[in-house]
Formats: structure tokens, sequence, C-alpha cells
């Protein structure tokens, strides 16, 4: 990889988005592109006054133009490059989750400047994700890394499993596969143990990578007030929610999912840590068994929903559905109950969300007593300049 890149010109607008941080350059804001330049190649971007911007992979069948990698105008983007931002998201995580360093997420795209890369670490099974053109074409570089990396650190790395298989690819023009790199022939299950917890994680089969790390750190909040509290597990999926309160010797717990399939692989959860005596698995719509609840039946109730929205166009229907469901929750908990809510879609921004739990709590009648705020997991971290980074919202709250 030398120095000399093709350039692309970008207009004042999107120069103005550049210059706040965003490390996206869209396809509105391209003034000229050469269509001689070659899918998934590194080009500077050039503002028409000749002002460098930014280096990085373009995807011509994408509205993300150019994924941006670096903006010095002279850094050469080779291999070692790739090894260092690596060891540098790495070395992040050794720091901030080293007793999760075996079940983490090691890469976080564009919040490690890695942008359409996720990587997420299962016991000795790497999990990948590639939603980046440019990225796919240098695939099997990227990934000797990320072992030479670990290996470097003492980390047996058994093999890596791409799930390939996320609709953003298809707007790259890449194709949705899934399966073991290099056609490895090693288990697509294992047993991860999070903050004490062992749970059954399918790569092959599961959401996302196989399983939702972004809640590691908040699950554990609510295992710390979880004793002697009667806990209900809204969208409890494979019960991550539900088995900490459980295990933090919680009353009585319940957990309910629409998908028998997620409740199986809870019960077995539960299992595994001896908690199946513990916890009650129920299979019903949230809103509707609400609605079946009784006032004060439950001290804390967890609100961890799918997103509700995948786009802004959808933002209202969206909104209704979060106020719907907290004003069912609030006014089932009794003065003194706990309110545990969030989520995870990113186009439900912050200011929308918490606009939208005061009109709850003022039409249900109650005061919000705020216990904590919280997002994502550390290893899941947040860049400032880009809001596509920070999309979980974690609220806990007392009823008053």
């Amino acid at each position: 990889m030398n120095r000399k890149y093709p350039k692309i010109i970008l207009s004042e607008e999107g120069e103005k988005w550049l210059d706040n941080g965003q490390m996206w350059m869209y396809k509105n804001n391209a003034v000229d592109v050469d269509e001689t330049i070659e899918n998934g190649s590194l080009v500077d971007i050039m503002t028409t006054r000749g002002r460098y911007m930014g280096t990085g992979f373009i995807s011509k069948n994408s509205h993300i133009t150019v994924r941006i990698l670096s903006k010095k105008s002279d850094e050469i983007i080779d291999r070692d490059f790739f090894k260092k931002r690596i060891q540098f998201a790495y070395d992040f995580r050794k720091t901030l989750e080293l007793d999760n360093i075996e079940n983490c997420r090691l890469i976080f795209g564009e919040a490690d400047q890695l942008p359409g890369l996720t990587v997420d670490r299962y016991n000795d099974i790497l999990v990948t994700q590639v939603s980046s053109y440019g990225l796919d074409v240098i695939k099997d570089m990227i990934y000797e890394l990320l072992l030479e990396v670990l290996n470097e650190d003492g980390q047996n790395i058994k093999g890596i499993y791409e799930r390939n298989d996320i609709k953003i690819r298809a707007k790259e023009g890449l194709s949705l596969e899934k399966g073991f790199w290099r056609n490895a022939h090693l288990p697509t299950t294992t047993i991860i143990n999070e903050n004490g917890i062992l749970l059954h994680v399918d790569v092959e089969n599961g959401q996302k990578t196989g399983y939702f790390l972004d809640q590691k750190a908040n699950r554990v909040l609510l295992r710390k007030m979880a004793h002697g509290k009667k806990v209900l597990d809204c969208f409890s999926h494979t019960g991550g929610f539900a088995l900490n309160a459980a295990y933090g010797k919680a009353k009585e717990v319940h957990a309910v999912d629409v998908s028998q399939t997620a409740l199986n692989q809870a019960y077995e959860n539960a299992k595994l840590n001896h908690l199946e005596n513990k916890m009650r698995f129920i299979k019903d719509d949230v809103f509707d068994y609400l609605d079946k609840c009784k006032v004060g039946q439950y001290d804390i109730i967890v609100l961890d929903p799918p997103a509700f929205t995948k786009s802004r166009r959808t933002i209202d229907h969206a909104y209704n559905g979060y106020k719907k469901i907290n004003m069912k929750a609030m006014k089932l908990l009794g003065r003194g109950g706990y309110l545990i809510t969030c989520s995870c879609s990113r186009f439900m921004e912050t200011d929308n969300f918490e606009k939208m739990l005061r009109e709850s709590a003022l039409e249900s009648g109650v005061t919000l007593k705020q216990v904590s705020v919280t997002q994502q997991n550390h290893d899941h971290p947040i860049l400032w300049t880009m809001e596509e980074t920070s999309y979980l919202k974690f609220y806990i709250f007392q009823i008053i």
C-alpha cells in the first residue's frame, strides 16, 4: 500500500460535517468521484479548494461513500497501521475489561477507529462482522493481525467465526454469509463466565454475534439491588437480567418473553447456575402480561425491549411504544418500587427518551427519583464526535 491514493472531492456541507469530527463521508456530499476508482480502494478526501480532509475506503454502492480511517495526510495505511489500531483497541479492553477479557467486544468499529469492523470474543473464539467493502477486501490480513495481537499477549484463540449475515452488507454490495474463517472445524457453542454467571453462547444462531455483551455492567447493578425483592424481567430473552436478580438473592424472579426458544435458553442458563428453582419463565407478550399484573406485585420491573425503531422514519411509532410500556410499569410499581428501563435504539436519542419518561411519569401520576443513568458497557466505547457510536440508554428510578 503506497501513499498515492486517488482523490475525491467533497462539498462545503460535507466539509463542515467532517470538521465536526464525523468519520463518514456521505454520497450526497461528493462533488466529484472518478468512476475508474476501484470499489473498496483507499482514497483521499479533498475539498474544492484542495484542502485534505481524510483517507478511507470508498464504497460505491453505499450511502456512506467513504469510511475514514485517518485524518493525517502523511499516514501510510498498511499492515503496520492496522496492527497498531488493533493493539490500541485491545489495550483499552485490558485496562477496562480485564475481568471479562475472555468475553468482551474487542473492536467496536468507528469507536476504535476501525470503521466497519466488529469483533467479539467468547473464550477461544472470535466472532467478526465486516460491514465495509474495503475491509472485506483485506479481511484475511485483519484476521491474521487479530490473532497475532492476541497470541502475543498469551491469549489462546482457536478460530474466527464470521457472522457476516447482517443486512448492511447488502448495501455495500457484499454477500450475506456466516461460518468459520478458513473452514476451521470447531464447536459453535461455548459457555462464558460473565461476572460470576455462566451463560450458553451460540455464535452461529444467537442474536447479533451470539450474545448481548453491552449490558454486562448494567446487569450487575440489578444484582446489587435485588436482595429480598420480587423482580419482573420483561423481554427477558435468554435471561441476562433475571439471572443476575436471582444470583443477587431476589425473593422471586419472573422472566417474560414472547419467544419460547429464548425462554428455553434462559432456563438452561438458570440450570447451569443452579438457579432454576428460584426463577419462573413465562411465555407471553409483555404488553399483555403487564395488563394481567396487580399493583405492587413486583418490587422491581426491568424493561429491556428490542429496538422499537431502526430508522428515523419510525421514531413517532417507537416513542408511543416506549411510552406505553413505561406507563404500564410505572402504574404497577407501588410506592418505593424500582423501574429499570432502557432503549438500545440509536435513533431514539437521549433527549427524546427522557422526554418520554417525563411524560409517562406525569400521566401515570408518579414521580421518578433517579438512582443511576448509564450507557453501554465499556467495551462498546462512545466516540463523542460520532453520535452513531452512542446507542444504549439505561435508567434506574425509584417510584414515589
